[in-house]
């Protein structure tokens, strides 16, 4: 499995494992991921990211996950789950930014 770049670890360090600085990923491109999440993710995880097939992706369940195991689920999913990877649409900043939402409250559709 591939490892964060030392950039990527830099951005989501901080106290209690939650993202010192979301990384800078401009309005457009944000828009996109918020679509992503909330239509491909959402297939799995509820509309409302509440959970369904895959466990739910709110503040509340993901504040104590380490933000490192969370942005490698997210690029390289798990093994014999449902959960596929994203690494072919995403890059590794996108998927911080994407823990970074959620873990804050992730926005609706613009």
């Amino acid at each position: 499995m591939r490892s964060l770049t030392t950039v990527g670890l830099m951005t989501a360090m901080s106290f209690g494992g939650a993202i010192a600085d979301s990384p800078r990923i401009n309005p457009e491109r944000q828009n996109e991921l918020v679509h992503l999440v909330r239509q491909d993710c959402g297939s799995c995880h509820g509309m409302q990211l509440r959970g369904g097939l895959g466990p739910a992706l709110t503040p509340e369940t993901l504040r104590d996950k380490p933000v490192e195991s969370l942005v490698s689920t997210i690029l390289h999913g798990r093994p014999g789950t449902p959960m596929p990877p994203w690494s072919t649409f995403l890059s590794e900043s996108e998927a911080v930014w994407i823990v970074d939402s959620l873990q804050r409250g992730f926005p609706d559709a613009r």
